[in-house]
């Protein structure tokens, strides 16, 4: 019997991280359809075409600033649904979104068992990212195998009670994408971009993390302003997302700088390509935290907290939150002073080898015998008294007004 892996993706990181995974599990004969949730339209289908994937499924969920109430009311019967239709052995999903949750709760309505991609990232701050990190810590809930890409994510699902057994470290599968791309020797260049002068450094910017929403991306995006006013020589290329939160703030701060390209965002090929020519990178994106420093890249991360710890601790990351000062005492520092570039423009690889999706193949193909496929399997025990848990830490909430 060939046991049929339903594969969820709705955002643009998913597919990224979800292509290699659905590949491994195909080269070992299991069937793979997919299912889009669509939570993000147009660069979901940009991606999906630059890894050749093809969606069984399309909820089409996009919807002009719904809120996650919503998204996640419309997500799950309609995922419900699906998982019934094409009687999966297991569920996949990877990360943190509305996307990832649902399909978990899902699976575990019907009694499928569920495979979280990416588990066991935590910030220790409920809020931050919002709602991600929440998202992350009820998926592992229910999750039947968490596939940690760190020995660090592994620890956090045991300090969080989950069994050892159920938990499998494999690397990020982020970094399989990312160096079977960057090895192409057809890296495509933005047709829309003028090659870089002689003269040129490239600089990278990406931000989209709702947690950025409003004051501090206004803050952000000012201090890119000046950063490109005082250093004409930078060429900043912005794939700028289409969100409104952030579209109209990035045109209303950046589209009058002649060295500051506002572009549609790129497909992956095109990203990598850029990143490969980057100076610096400047960014509050997860999956860039990942790959620039395996490209040798030196990150500034607009971010007071990150789940993704390693790559800091590896010298590859620093972050700058929203504060302008903060942000240009670093881009400075690596702007003018070779040293201190130096000591962080070196290929790091915290996140793995390139094998995650090999070995997370592996580990379904191990477990997803035709005897066992209904044997529930424990995956959460009580902590001990005495296991000091993660800390869950929560700023204080406003209090609305009485009336």
């Amino acid at each position: 019997m060939t046991a049929t892996v339903l594969c969820v993706m709705g955002t643009r990181p998913e597919v990224i991280k979800m292509a290699p995974v659905v590949k491994a599990l195909e080269a070992i004969g299991f069937r793979v359809p997919v299912l889009v949730t669509a939570q993000h339209r147009g660069m979901l289908d940009q991606m999906m075409a630059s890894f050749g994937l093809h969606a069984t499924w399309d909820l089409d969920a996009m919807r002009t600033n719904q809120t996650l109430a919503e998204l996640t009311g419309r997500l799950i019967p309609e995922l419900d649904a699906v998982v019934a239709e094409c009687r999966a052995s297991a569920v996949l999903a990877q990360g943190d979104t509305s996307t990832v949750f649902c399909a978990a709760l899902a699976a575990f309505y019907s009694k499928i068992p569920f495979g979280h991609v990416e588990a066991g990232l935590r910030s220790g701050f409920l809020r931050s990212p919002f709602p991600e990190e929440a998202l992350r810590r009820m998926t592992a809930v229910v999750t039947t195998w968490h596939f940690a890409p760190t020995e660090r994510a592994k620890q956090a699902l045991l300090h969080e009670g989950h069994l050892e057994s159920s938990i499998s470290v494999v690397g990020n599968t982020v970094i399989d994408s990312l160096l079977a791309t960057a090895t192409r020797r057809d890296l495509p260049w933005p047709d829309r971009l003028a090659p870089l002068g002689r003269d040129e450094r490239l600089v990278l910017v990406t931000l989209h993390r709702r947690e950025n929403f409003g004051p501090p991306i206004k803050r952000i995006l000012q201090s890119v302003r000046e950063f490109a006013q005082r250093h004409r020589e930078a060429r900043v290329v912005y794939p700028v997302h289409p969100n409104p939160n952030v579209k109209g703030p990035a045109y209303d701060t950046l589209r009058d700088l002649p060295n500051v390209a506002l572009v549609h965002p790129t497909d992956y090929p095109e990203m990598v390509a850029l990143m490969r020519k980057a100076y610096l990178v400047f960014t509050d994106s997860g999956g860039v935290q990942e790959e620039a420093p395996a490209l040798g890249k030196p990150v500034l991360v607009f971010r007071d907290v990150t789940e993704r710890p390693e790559a800091v601790e590896a010298g590859g990351v620093i972050l700058v939150g929203s504060d302008p000062d903060k942000f240009h005492l670093e881009a400075e520092r690596l702007w003018n002073d070779a040293a201190v570039y130096a000591s962080m423009a070196r290929p790091r690889f915290p996140y793995g080898d390139g094998r995650a999706a090999e070995r997370i193949a592996r580990v379904l193909e191990r477990d997803l015998q035709e005897d066992d496929l209904l044997t529930p399997k424990p995956t959460f025990v009580t902590p001990p008294p005495d296991l000091t848990p993660v800390p869950i830490l929560l700023p204080p909430a406003k209090l609305p007004r009485n009336r």
